[in-house]
């Protein structure tokens, strides 16, 4: 059995001894942390904390524990229930909330679950923040409420129909538009909360039919739950049977955007950030920003509009931190993530299927016309598998020297950007491996240039 604890959160297997996994034990101790946290460090009075969750198959049994934890330290408990990621982020701020905590491990298969944790803006608390959490739940550095200061549970089911009122409010989703453009939509939530709230928004932004598949939310994932196109077999052949204008997936917490063009081809994940970031822009002017390992293609269309783009570490609390510093208008990561701060600082595929909608009415073409219309690049995505002793910050820094004549960012592990093309390394917080990332203009030269870099790497090994 596995936990993780990283900047995304705790996230472990279910079950196992008391040692392992994401069990009860672990619960109630990490939830009884973060509330400690939260206690010496929100500005907020109202002393609630909200949570949701996904659909999975533990979330239920998680849920309980997690409301039984912050009841038990004191807290009144905003319980969503199932809700997608964007819907609880949002949840927080319209709550005037302390905190919030989110029941979902992403993409992950449906053995695992997580919790990750929100400011009282309902963002993800940063690294230094998430550290000072596991050293209180390391420390067991908590105290439970007496019996006349224990929290309540308050049930608040109306959070999903909020979240699509706020997207449909954006100045940029034009309905109108969409509705008259009588698109036919597919649909691929994987069993989980997408199968709930993405009709419905697809329902209020007006399209005129939907083809859905795996829209019951009861986490047992029809597929590996990750939306990348291996998986995604089974929508690209209802594209074509269904003669649908668009595809749309989504992961099981909603966060995760990926589109499929009306031939059954992949729209490619990192251009769904592309497609939106250039249909901003054309109205509202201004920087962008997406990870390190994200396609150029962003850069390339930023500046096409006159715009400047900048590079963030990889995590989502990393690209909101240099948004904000940016004063970006739109942001986010190369595998599916948007973030738009006029609604939120948030990775929501609510938000990008409504801006994608709006821009393909307006642009009155196909979707493979439109990917077509983009900067043409090939992401290709490795890894060296490195012995526990070996030192990755050393090999890290030749490779750096190695390169110095190009340009090189180290802001997280080493990228180095040739005139054409990229390579970034960068070593995995939770096994000894070095993932590396290259893009170029064809997948054939992104995978030569990968390989090169192994080689080099076990030379140096």
């Amino acid at each position: 059995m596995t936990l993780i604890k990283s900047i995304s959160g705790i996230r472990g297997t279910i079950g196992g001894n008391p040692e392992d996994g994401l069990n009860p034990l672990a619960i109630v101790k990490f939830v009884a942390a973060y509330a400690t946290f939260i206690r010496q460090h929100t500005q907020v009075k109202t002393n609630k904390i909200v949570v949701g969750r996904d659909a999975r198959i533990s979330g239920s049994m998680v849920k309980q524990v997690v409301l039984g934890t912050l009841t038990g330290m004191g807290f009144d408990v905003v319980d969503i229930d199932m809700a997608s990621t964007p819907t609880t982020e949002l949840a927080v701020v319209m709550e005037g909330a302390c905190g919030g905590i989110i029941l979902t491990a992403s993409h992950n298969p449906m053995q695992w679950n997580a919790l990750k944790l929100l400011n009282e803006q309902g963002e993800f608390l940063s690294a230094a923040e998430g550290n000072e959490v596991l050293r209180i739940a390391e420390a067991e550095d908590f105290v439970f409420a007496d019996v006349e200061h224990l929290g309540q549970v308050i049930p608040d089911h109306t959070y999903m129909q909020k979240h699509i009122e706020r997207v449909l409010a954006l100045d940029l989703v034009d309905v109108e538009a969409i509705k008259a453009a009588h698109f036919r939509v597919a649909i691929d939530c994987v069993n989980s909360v997408g199968g709930r709230i993405i009709p419905e928004l697809l329902h209020a932004l007006g399209v005129e039919e939907i083809f859905k598949l795996h829209c019951a939310p009861h986490g047992r994932f029809a597929h590996n739950p990750e939306p990348i196109p291996e998986n995604l077999t089974e929508i690209s052949d209802l594209m074509k049977h269904a003669k649908a204008d668009v595809g749309f997936v989504v992961d099981p917490d909603v966060d995760r955007l990926a589109i499929i063009c009306e031939n059954g081809e992949m729209f490619n994940e990192e251009y769904t950030l592309v497609a939106v970031a250039d249909y901003v822009l054309s109205h509202t002017p201004g920087s962008t920003v997406s990870n390190l390992s994200s396609s150029r293609a962003l850069r390339d269309v930023t500046e096409a509009h006159g715009c400047s783009y900048q590079a963030a570490a990889v995590g989502e609390v990393n690209v909101v931190t240099k948004m904000k510093e940016m004063h970006a208008v739109i942001g986010g990561e190369g595998n599916g993530g948007v973030i738009y701060p006029a609604c939120h600082y948030g990775r929501d595929a609510l938000v990008g299927i409504a801006l994608f909608l709006t821009h393909l009415a307006k642009k009155q073409m196909s979707v493979s016309a439109l990917k077509a219309s983009y900067p043409p690049y090939f992401i290709s995505k490795q890894k060296v598998q490195l012995t526990p002793e070996i030192d990755v910050d050393a090999i890290l820094a030749q490779v750096k020297a190695r390169f110095a004549q190009y340009d090189i960012t180290d802001i997280d592990g080493v990228k180095i950007d040739f005139p054409d093309k990229w390579v970034h390394l960068r070593k995995s917080n939770t096994e000894p491996i070095i993932r590396i990332y290259s893009e170029a203009h064809t997948m054939a030269e992104a995978e030569r240039l990968g390989g090169e870099l192994i080689t080099i790497i076990r030379e140096m090994c």
